[in-house]
């Protein structure tokens, strides 16, 4: 009979399910451990890496949580959130900073910062177990506000620090004391005078977010802050390379950006 009760047990006991997009192969990895390790009963029956197959995906596996970056190719966490806040609780994964956190905050939204940690992670965990005792909320309209904030910063509200990642170690950057930023790969360089560190956030993502008076693109893959300009000067073979202070490295000036030294 004890048998007979115990199968009868795990006959009723449902498992909750949960999709991850995420388009960088090694965090979805992270993030599914993470999981693993958080939430073992937690059954991930879809990993995407873009949106087009997280939307394919909510339609076949209907997954009551959604784990979604906000960047991915194909479509946007924004626009597979759309498609799914009526079925599925969302957890958007973000690199965005300060003014973004709040945004989330103002609304029935879930969210996770990145670089994902246990501790990080374990927060957002708590908040959607609670949630999965009720109805899926409406957040269409907060999904809404919450893509207009993070695409359009509202006026004179730049961000004053950077939060990034150098090896294990998260740290914050005032903005003031950045003197450039430089694309890596899929990643950001922070370059300090005496530091640096890395950002998931794109160059034209930081362009949204600093003063336009302040920073400055001079290439694709770099914006500078205009105060640490030592000097500008040509090569040999006719290029434009800027020196900042407080650094040896010497940066590359596109031909589009040369225009803003032709008055030095």
């Amino acid at each position: 009979m004890a048998t007979a009760r115990e199968g009868q047990t795990t006959a009723h006991f449902v498992k909750p399910t949960a999709l991850i997009a995420e388009d960088e192969a090694p965090q979805r990895l992270a993030l599914r451990r993470l999981l693993a390790s958080l939430w073992p009963e937690l059954e991930i029956v879809a990993e995407c890496g873009d949106g087009l197959a997280a939307l394919a995906a909510l339609e076949l596996r209907r997954p009551q949580i959604a784990f979604l970056d906000i960047r991915m190719p194909g479509a946007s966490g924004f626009d597979v959130a759309e498609r799914a806040c009526h079925t599925a609780h969302i957890v958007f994964t973000t690199a965005y900073e300060e003014h973004a956190v709040r945004a989330f905050e103002t609304g029935a939204l879930d969210y996770v910062l990145k670089p994902v940690t246990a501790e990080r992670l374990g927060k957002t965990l708590l908040r959607v177990r609670e949630r999965l005792q009720g109805a899926v909320p409406d957040i269409a309209a907060a999904i809404d506000s919450l893509r207009q904030s993070l695409i359009v910063p509202p006026r004179n509200a730049y961000i004053p620090w950077i939060t990034a990642t150098a090896g294990n170690v998260t740290k914050m950057f005032p903005v003031e004391d950045i003197l450039f930023f430089k694309s890596d790969e899929k990643c950001t360089r922070v370059v300090t005078r005496s530091e640096e560190a890395l950002i998931r956030t794109s160059l034209k993502e930081l362009l949204d977010a600093l003063d336009p008076a302040a920073f400055w693109q001079i290439h694709r893959s770099v914006i500078v802050q205009v105060r640490a300009i030592k000097h500008v000067r040509r090569t040999e073979l006719g290029a434009m390379e800027v020196s900042v202070e407080g650094s040896s490295e010497l940066l590359p000036v596109s031909q589009a950006f040369q225009y803003r030294f032709r008055a030095m």
